[in-house]
């Protein structure tokens, strides 16, 4: 098994999926993403909502 940098892998599965099953690999890509971004923005907003009882 040969390595491949992420960049690598992502511009190869957003080619193979357009060329053999349309977008659904570049869609699972976006979608993972997205859920991530917005998971880390949550946690990052209520963590500075945080109340100290000191």
């Amino acid at each position: 098994m040969e390595y491949r940098p992420g960049a690598t892998w992502l511009t190869e599965a957003a080619g193979t999926a357009v060329q053999q099953h349309g977008s659904g690999n570049l869609l699972r890509i976006v979608l993972i993403v997205m859920f991530l971004g917005c998971a880390l923005t949550a946690w990052l907003l209520l963590r500075g909502y945080k109340q100290k009882d000191d």
